[in-house]
């Protein structure tokens, strides 16, 4: 069973910064690639991010340079620095979490994911 308790969010004025943490209860958190998604009210679940085992990262083309995710294997957490923060990227934000070995591909699709977080309500007031 795992399970991903996800914190950070709030309400911040464009251009503002916020980090997300994403606290995950697997046996071997290492293993997993970790991603972020979030959702806008009236729109499906998008990709944000995500950072493999390798600790290499893909990103959103909305959302390149402006975000930064991480990862600290030894406090099994995962994080979203988010920084020049703009209106449009007020929604709920969720991390994600996928068992995975070395050199797959980069997943980015909300079905490649079984174990998720809570979520967070991230907005930005221009």
């Amino acid at each position: 069973q795992v399970q991903l308790l996800e914190s950070g969010g709030g309400v911040v004025q464009a251009g503002a910064s916020l980090r997300l943490s994403c606290a995950a209860s697997v046996g071997t958190f290492s293993r997993n690639a970790m991603s972020w998604f979030r959702q806008a009210p009236g729109k499906e679940r998008e990709f944000v991010g995500t950072i493999r085992r390798a600790v290499d990262t893909a990103y959103a083309d909305s959302v390149k340079g402006r975000f930064t995710i991480s990862r600290d294997n030894a406090k099994k957490t995962a994080y979203l620095q988010m920084n020049n923060l703009k209106p449009e990227d007020t929604a709920v934000y969720y991390c994600a979490a996928k068992d995975t070995i070395l050199n797959v591909p980069f997943y980015k699709g909300v079905n490649d994911y079984r174990y998720w977080s809570q979520g967070t309500q991230v907005t930005v007031s221009s």
